[in-house]
């Protein structure tokens, strides 16, 4: 299922199946790597668009910065760290994003997606 074409994020590929997730749009992290792939994906899909506009790798962490239009017009712009252990395998990732009224239409979005899969206390 590997895939780095159309939009995939290519971490996906090495989360630790304990890896976590923290994001501006929930309000704890998301342990798993199955829970975390269905998070990504989700939020995927409220996206028109997603430009990145950097990624460079930094020791062991990839910065990747891209700009976001969601399917309801709002614009976003995001960072994302991925943390690598020295085997390549990826333990956690963080994706901070801006500005808030953009955030809450995501947030809104992704609780109406997943609230069935993931716990209730995760979502904003």
């Amino acid at each position: 299922m590997s895939n780095d074409q159309g939009g995939r994020h290519p971490f996906l590929d090495d989360l630790t199946v304990d890896a976590e997730l923290i994001s501006s749009v929930l309000r704890g992290p998301v342990i798993g790597r199955d829970q975390i792939r269905r998070a990504v994906d989700a939020v995927g899909t409220f996206y028109a668009s997603q430009t990145p506009t950097f990624l460079q790798t930094v020791g062991s962490r990839l910065f990747l910065e891209y700009e976001a239009v969601l399917a309801n017009g709002e614009r976003l712009n995001a960072v994302v760290v991925v943390d690598h252990n020295p085997d390549g395998s990826v333990p956690r990732v963080s994706v901070r994003m801006s500005p808030l009224g953009s955030v809450l239409s995501l947030a809104a979005s992704l609780r109406g997606a997943l609230s069935q899969q993931l716990p209730e206390s995760l979502f904003l």
